[in-house]
C-alpha cells in the first residue's frame, strides 16, 4: 500500500516537472521568435538609413533581398506564436447544440458531470468525427481559465449504443474533474504552434527559390524543437487518459467503459469505410449525396450483414498499436487497466441499465453534414432513404457498362451488327451461337477479381451481369426495385409472386445450359419485359463505342490549404521587396549630399617672386629685407591680381619650406 503510494506520488511529481519544463520550452520559443523579429527589423531599418545615408552610392539592394528573403519565414514564426498564445475559435466545420433543442443529450451531460464531480461544459459542439474531447479556450497560455466545450462526433450518437455513449462522456467530463486542460491547452497550443512553424518554413521553401538556399537550417532546428516538446508532453497527456478512464469506470462502470473504447475503434474503421466506399462512389458518379448521412451510417452499422464484420474489428481494435505523436496510450494498455477497476459504477452511478438513447434533431445531422461536401449545392443532396435506394441502385448495376463493352468486342469480333444499346436479345443472341465462353472472358477482363460476385468463375460473372441486366429491365418498368445488401451487390425484389431467387436462377440456366435462352425469353414476355429494348443508361455513340463517363482523377500533389499558404508567401515576399524597394530608391534620392571641401581663396599678384633673400626665414610671402608685407608688389603696385588657395598647394617658383627650423638639427659644416 505505502509502495503505491509512493509510486503514485513519484508519478505526479514526475508529470509536474514535465509540465513545468513544457512551459518553460514554450517560453523559451516565444523569445527566440521575438530575438529573430527583432534582427529582421535590424536589418530592416539598417537597409533604410543605409539608403539614405549622403555618402551611399546606391540603394543597398543586397540587405532588401534579405529582409525580403526573411519575411515568409519571419512571419510564420510570429504567426505560429500567436496561434499558441491566443485561444482557438471553435472549428468551422462544428455544429453548436443548445439545450432547447437536444434537452436528453444536455441532461446526460449534467448527470455524468455531477457523477464524476465538475461543472457541465460551457457549450456542446457537433463534430463528423469519430472522436470526443473537451477543450478549455483559457488564456495565458493555458494558465487562467476559461470557457470549456465539449466536442462529440455525432458518428459516435449514430453508431455507439446508449450506454457506451454515456461512458464516453464520462470519460470526457473526467478530464474537466482532473482539471487536465489547463495542461491539454498548453500541450495542444504548443503543439500546433510548432506544427505550424514548420508549416510557415515548408510553405516559403516551396514557394521562393532563395528562401530554399537556407530553409534547411531552421527547418531542422523546428523539427527537432517540436521532437523535445512532444517528448515532454506526451507522457503526461497519456498519463491524463489513464486517470479519465478511471473517472469514467466510477460513473459508467469499467466493462461498459472497455466495450465503448473497442466500439469507437471499430466506428472509426466503419466510418472510413463508408465515406470511401459508399459516399465518394456516388457522388462521383450520380453527383448525388443524403441529406443526412450519419443516419445512413446508422443504418450500416445495424444491418445483420454487417454484425460478424463489426465484431471482427471490435476484436482486433486492440491490436493496433499507438501513433508515436498520439497521446492517447494504446487500447491494450487501457483495458488492462480497466480490467483492474470495479465493474459496477460508484455511489450508484449511470452505468449498463442505462438504455435511453441520447438522439439530436436532424437539423444538426443535415448542416453538419455539408461540411463532408463543400461546395456541393444543396440540390444534389436527396433524402437519406432515398440516397440509400440510389446507392443499392448503383452498386448493382456496377456490371451493366463492363457487359456492354464486353457484347460490343464480341459483336465486333464476330461481325455481328447490334443494336443502338445493351438489350437482353443481344445479350442471348451471342449466348446462342456458342459465343458465352469469349463473353465471359470479355466481360471477366474488364472487372477486378475484388469486384467480381462471383470470384473468378467467369461463366459465374457472366450469370450474375445477365441477372443485373434482367433486374434492371424490371426496375425501369416499376415492376421491381433493388435493397442495399452492404457486403455485396444491391439484392432485387422481384415482380409480387415470384421468389427472390427465381430470376437469378433463370439467369444462370440461360448462360450455363445451352438452349435455354428462347424459355427465358418466354419467361420475360410473361412480365412484360421487351427483351429488344435498350437499357436506360447505358448508351453507345454513333460510332458503336460505350459512352465512358469522365474519369476523376486524384493526382497526388498541395492540397488547398497548403496552396493558399504558398500563394499567400509569394505575395507577403513579393510586397515587401517590392516595398522596401520603393522606399529605399526614395530615401537614396532624397539624400542630402554634403559638400566636396574647397580650399579658401586670397588675391594673389602674378607678377610677385617668391625666392627668399638670404639671411631671410625663408618662408612664403616674406619680403625681401626680412620685412614682412605680404607678396611683393601688392596691390599698390597697380598690377592686377589673381585668387589662388591659401592651403597648401604646390605653385611654380614658390619655395616651400616646413614651419621649423631643420638647421638647427643638421650641423652644418664651418667654411673655409
Amino acid at each position: 500500500m505505502i509502495a503505491t503510494a509512493l509510486a503514485t506520488a513519484l508519478a505526479a511529481a514526475t508529470a509536474a516537472a514535465r509540465a513545468v519544463l513544457a512551459l518553460a520550452l514554450l517560453v523559451v520559443f516565444y523569445a527566440l521568435v521575438a530575438l529573430l523579429v527583432l534582427v529582421w527589423l535590424a536589418f530592416l531599418v539598417l537597409g533604410l538609413w543605409s539608403a539614405g545615408a549622403p555618402e551611399s552610392q546606391a540603394p543597398p539592394t543586397s540587405v532588401i533581398l534579405a529582409c525580403a528573403a526573411f519575411a515568409p519565414i519571419v512571419w510564420g514564426m510570429v504567426w505560429a506564436v500567436v496561434r499558441t498564445a491566443r485561444p482557438a475559435a471553435p472549428p468551422e466545420d462544428t455544429v453548436w447544440v443548445s439545450r432547447r433543442r437536444a434537452p436528453a443529450l444536455w441532461a446526460a451531460v449534467d448527470e455524468l458531470a455531477g457523477s464524476v464531480g465538475t461543472a457541465p461544459p460551457d457549450a456542446i459542439r457537433l463534430t463528423a468525427e469519430v472522436n470526443a474531447s473537451v477543450t478549455e479556450h483559457a488564456s495565458f497560455l493555458g494558465l487562467l481559465p476559461g470557457r470549456r466545450t465539449l466536442y462529440l462526433g455525432l458518428p459516435l450518437l449514430a453508431g455507439l449504443p446508449p450506454a457506451e455513449l454515456r461512458a464516453v462522456l464520462a470519460h470526457e467530463l473526467g478530464h474537466f474533474s482532473r482539471r487536465h486542460g489547463r495542461f491539454g491547452t498548453l500541450a495542444h497550443r504548443g503543439t500546433a504552434g510548432l506544427a505550424a512553424a514548420c508549416d510557415a518554413v515548408r510553405s516559403a521553401a516551396a514557394a521562393n527559390d532563395l528562401v530554399r538556399l537556407y530553409a534547411g537550417g531552421p527547418l531542422l532546428l523546428l523539427r527537432g524543437y517540436t521532437r523535445v516538446f512532444r517528448l515532454l508532453t506526451r507522457p503526461v497527456r497519456r498519463r491524463q487518459e489513464i486517470e479519465a478512464d478511471r473517472e469514467a469506470a466510477r460513473a459508467a462502470g469499467a466493462r461498459t467503459v472497455a466495450d465503448a473504447l473497442r466500439s469507437a475503434a471499430a466506428l472509426e474503421q466503419a466510418w472510413l469505410e463508408f465515406g470511401a466506399g459508399f459516399l465518394t462512389p456516388v457522388r462521383r458518379a450520380e453527383g448525388r449525396v443524403p441529406d443526412d448521412p450519419f443516419r445512413a451510417f446508422a443504418h450500416m452499422v445495424e444491418a445483420p450483414e454487417l454484425r460478424e464484420p463489426f465484431a471482427a474489428l471490435r476484436a482486433r481494435a486492440a491490436e493496433r498499436p499507438a501513433d508515436r505523436d498520439d497521446p492517447h496510450p494504446d487500447l491494450a494498455t487501457r483495458l488492462s487497466r480497466l480490467a483492474r477497476l470495479p465493474d459496477r459504477p460508484a455511489g450508484g452511478g449511470v452505468g449498463v441499465g442505462v438504455a435511453e438513447p441520447l438522439d439530436v434533431p436532424s437539423g444538426y445531422a443535415v448542416e453538419l453534414g455539408r461540411t463532408l461536401y463543400p461546395g456541393l449545392g444543396t440540390a444534389r443532396t436527396m433524402p437519406w432513404r432515398e440516397w440509400l435506394g440510389l446507392l443499392a441502385e448503383h452498386r448493382a448495376t456496377r456490371l451493366l457498362t463492363p457487359l456492354a463493352e464486353a457484347v460490343r468486342t464480341v459483336e465486333k469480333a464476330a461481325g455481328i451488327s447490334g443494336s443502338s444499346g445493351l438489350t437482353i436479345h443481344q445479350v442471348l443472341r451471342l449466348l446462342d451461337s456458342g459465343r458465352r465462353m469469349p463473353l465471359a472472358r470479355a466481360l471477366g477482363g474488364r472487372v477486378p477479381d475484388v469486384e467480381s460476385p462471383a470470384g473468378r468463375d467467369p461463366l459465374g460473372l457472366l450469370s450474375q451481369a445477365l441477372y443485373v441486366l434482367i433486374g434492371a429491365q424490371l426496375v425501369a418498368r416499376g415492376s421491381a426495385h433493388w435493397t442495399m445488401n452492404w457486403t455485396g451487390p444491391g439484392a432485387l425484389v422481384p415482380p409480387e409472386g415470384l421468389a427472390p431467387g427465381t430470376i437469378r436462377d433463370w439467369a444462370d440456366t440461360a448462360v450455363r445450359e445451352p438452349g435455354q435462352t428462347q424459355r427465358l425469353a418466354l419467361y420475360l414476355a410473361a412480365l412484360g419485359v421487351n427483351d429488344r429494348a435498350p437499357l436506360p443508361g447505358v448508351a453507345w455513340d454513333a460510332a458503336r463505342e460505350p459512352v465512358k463517363k469522365a474519369a476523376i482523377s486524384i493526382a497526388p500533389g498541395v492540397d488547398e490549404p497548403a496552396r493558399r499558404r504558398i500563394s499567400g508567401i509569394r505575395v507577403l515576399a513579393l510586397t515587401v521587396l517590392l516595398g522596401l524597394t520603393g522606399v529605399s530608391w526614395m530615401l537614396w534620392a532624397d539624400r542630402e549630399e554634403r559638400p566636396s571641401p574647397r580650399p579658401a581663396w586670397q588675391t594673389v599678384n602674378p607678377t610677385a617672386t617668391y625666392d627668399p633673400v638670404p639671411g631671410g626665414t625663408g618662408l612664403p610671402g616674406e619680403m625681401p629685407g626680412g620685412a614682412s608685407g605680404g607678396i611683393s608688389g601688392g596691390i599698390s603696385g597697380g598690377i592686377p591680381t589673381r585668387l589662388l588657395p591659401t592651403g597648401p598647394i604646390w605653385t611654380p617658383g614658390l619655395s616651400l619650406r616646413p614651419s621649423f627650423d631643420l638647421e638647427s638639427l643638421v650641423p652644418r659644416r664651418p667654411t673655409p
